[in-house]
């Protein structure tokens, strides 16, 4: 039976862990341990959205508690672009800033009989704590247990292309907000929300042609964590100021990084379980790790109290529960963080709304998005059908070449006679530079097409190799895919993803 339980980081999931597990079982003795002090937070504010608190409010209301007693809870998310704002609602969310968050999780830690130990290193040898039947790995995304048991484990990492900082500001955000600015260096982004009465978080993207001509590239970023990148706030405070009224950005070990997708093979090995973002990372714009963390925190501690006198089935019974929920988040945080990696391609192309709408449907499609907010999708329907004679948009003629379509919907057979390149997408995105050249070879050709037909891989690499015909060769693209169906269809051709579409359903391809 488990009676001595080490938890190794005091984050939010380590902290909701050994509260969780010690209120339900006070014989049980654990421990946490913290290598910074009681005070220390690193970072500013974590978000949630409402419709993923179910669990965690059911398992414990310290949150619940937290979010409504100092947190900020908003609707809508606005997208600011070229002078314009454009909401859409239906999107409830609440943050909070880290440091309260950690000071009441504490504090409930403490009320249940948590031994809370900060200031203490703990080596990543589970020989040094053989005194414990179970080590929680709650260390974080550079996990020191993770990568000594890498043999056993397997963690993988994807680095992103695109460059990112933490800041906060004094500005007030009402709610969710992305900001995109063109300077003199390129193109820069921003998420930002309030996280309190008078601080909101201040994330900003930028891609790393960008991020060099600027001259950000000269903080050493290898250094001890504490010293921030005094020379991008000056610059990010200049290339925003219109946009925060002025406001000064606020540094907290503010420092320029590439985010890394993390994923286990295994969680566990041994009496050794990693928990939150020691076993997975997914990028901050499509969820929390907070709550991917706290999530870990509930399904342990049941797997624990379920599997008392047998711990690799209770081990292995986490990571059953757990990993469906991770992998379902990491798979849309995937065309996520896609978006932030070419947003400067969609700001050069796109009006606002189109732009907003691309952006919003980079996960889920136009009939959703509806059901959130109807007048965001009106409007967007509204715009194309104002471009296009009236014309709902699989209704819309397109003239390719010497051909018209009648519709967007095309077969085979409509292809006919036209100069139409077909491309193959893979399954993966480092595949395609190689599609991208043959591509850029057909166009500059002595007899480049007039159209490019898109089909196979998976649904990104689909969309951004047609992305790369009609945004950068100026081509027009289809997309062919098994069993589309209007919806889809339809949110293809209004986020301008596609000119045309296809499928290989029976009617239709």
């Amino acid at each position: 039976m488990v009676s001595r339980i080490a938890c190794v980081g005091g984050g939010p999931g380590g902290l909701f862990f050994a509260t969780l597990l010690k209120q339900a079982d006070p014989s049980v003795e654990v421990t946490v341990f913290e290598r910074n002090r009681q005070d220390d937070t690193f970072g500013f504010g974590v978000v949630f959205s409402d419709a993923t608190l179910a669990g965690i409010h059911a398992a414990d209301p310290v949150l619940r508690t937290a979010l409504a007693e100092h947190g900020r809870h908003w609707d809508d998310i606005e997208v600011r672009l070229k002078g314009q704002r454009i909401r859409c609602g239906g999107n409830g969310m609440a943050a909070i800033t880290r440091k309260t968050l950690l000071q009441l999780l504490h504090r409930r830690a403490a009320e249940v009989g948590v031994d809370l130990k900060f200031s203490h290193e703990v080596p990543a040898d589970p020989a040094q704590l053989a005194d414990y039947d179970l080590i929680v790995a709650a260390d974080g995304a550079n996990s020191r247990f993770r990568d000594r048991l890498a043999d056993v484990l397997v963690p993988e990492v994807e680095v992103a292309t695109a460059k990112f900082i933490w800041f906060g500001t004094t500005y007030p955000f009402d709610g969710l907000t992305f900001v995109h600015e063109h300077g003199p260096h390129g193109t820069f982004a921003v998420h930002g929300y309030p996280i309190s009465d008078g601080v909101s978080t201040f994330i900003v993207e930028t891609d790393e042609e960008s991020w060099r001509r600027a001259g950000l590239d000269e903080f050493d970023t290898s250094q001890p964590p504490g010293p921030s990148d005094e020379k991008t706030k000056a610059y990010l405070e200049k290339l925003f100021a219109e946009q925060i009224d002025g406001h000064e950005l606020l540094v907290n070990n503010s420092r320029w990084g590439n985010f890394r997708t993390r994923r286990t093979r295994r969680w566990h090995s041994g009496n050794v379980v990693l928990l939150g973002d020691a076993a997975h990372t997914a990028h901050f714009s499509v969820g929390s790790g907070t709550k991917m963390a706290m999530e870990d925190a509930i399904a342990l501690a049941g797997s624990l109290l379920a599997h008392r006198d047998d711990l690799p089935a209770a081990l292995e019974a986490y990571e059953a529960a757990a990993r469906p929920s991770v992998e379902k988040i990491q798979a849309s945080a995937r065309p996520s963080l896609s978006w932030w990696e070419h947003f400067g391609r969609y700001h050069d192309a796109f009006e606002p709304t189109r732009f907003a709408f691309h952006f919003l449907s980079r996960s889920i499609g136009k009939e959703r998005i509806a059901r959130r907010d109807p007048e965001f999708v009106e409007q967007v329907v509204g715009d194309w059908r104002a471009a296009h004679e009236g014309r709902d948009p699989l209704e819309t003629p397109l003239r390719v070449g010497g051909q018209e379509f009648a519709g967007r919907w095309v077969t085979g057979a409509d292809l006919a006679g036209l100069a139409c390149l077909s491309l193959t997408a893979p399954q993966g995105e480092a595949q395609l530079p190689a599609v991208y050249e043959e591509l850029a070879s057909a166009v500059s050709g002595t007899t480049p097409p007039q159209l490019v037909a898109v089909h196979a891989g998976t649904a990104l690499t689909r969309q951004l190799l047609a992305e790369q015909a009609r945004l950068v060769h100026g081509v027009p693209a289809l997309i062919v895919e098994d069993g589309m169906d209007d919806d889809r269809a339809e949110t293809l051709l209004l986020s301008g993803r596609a000119d045309l579409v296809g499928s290989t359903e029976e009617g239709r391809a």
